[in-house]
């Protein structure tokens, strides 16, 4: 009985920030605000692969693991209100979608390139700052459609890592991993 009192009792580890997952989100926004649709839109797409390699020891990911994590990531959070003007089920699906048609999708594979642009973003110093899309009514709409696919994908990045990952034992060992390599 007192042991489990005291494993009850034992504080839960403070959360860990991981300065290469915060500076590749950083660097999706810094695409986004200077409008290089394509670059952040690839970039945005790897953040599953990404975050599903990161949780698996020998950093092996599927197109299914990676639609599954779509699924329970992207979505308004708390703090999120109805007028932001995201459609989360639409961009969920459009990015499931994206994830099915890629070629290796049944398989498990290293996401090799998106971890190695994630590996390359640990030595950027700046310091994330979120992401505010304001519209200037010179973008056209597949622009505006490439932006809500970054934000929501970017929102889910940020809300996995706060409540998931930065207490995942995997997670962090697979970063400091890619920390050491070179």
């Amino acid at each position: 009985m007192q042991e489990q009192q005291t494993a009850a009792a034992a504080p839960r580890p403070m959360p860990s920030s991981s300065r290469m997952v915060a500076s590749y989100i950083t660097d999706v926004e810094k695409l986004l605000e200077a409008q290089c649709w394509d670059e952040a839109l690839c970039e945005a797409y790897d953040l599953p692969r990404i975050a599903v390699a990161l949780t698996d020891p020998t950093l092996h990911s599927s197109g299914e693991q990676q639609v599954t994590w779509c699924q329970r990531w992207i979505h308004p959070g708390e703090e999120d209100d109805e007028s932001d003007g995201l459609d989360y089920a639409t961009v969920r699906r459009t990015v499931c979608e994206h994830l099915e048609s890629h070629p290796a999708r049944g398989h498990l594979s290293v996401p090799a390139r998106a971890l190695r642009r994630l590996r390359m973003s640990r030595h950027v110093r700046t310091t994330p700052r979120g992401f505010f899309h304001q519209s200037h009514g010179t973008e056209t709409p597949e622009a505006g459609r490439t932006a809500q696919i970054c934000t929501a994908l970017v929102e889910a990045a940020r809300r996995w890592y706060a409540r998931s990952a930065c207490h995942d034992t995997v997670v962090q060992a697979n970063l400091a991993r890619l920390a050491v390599l070179r």
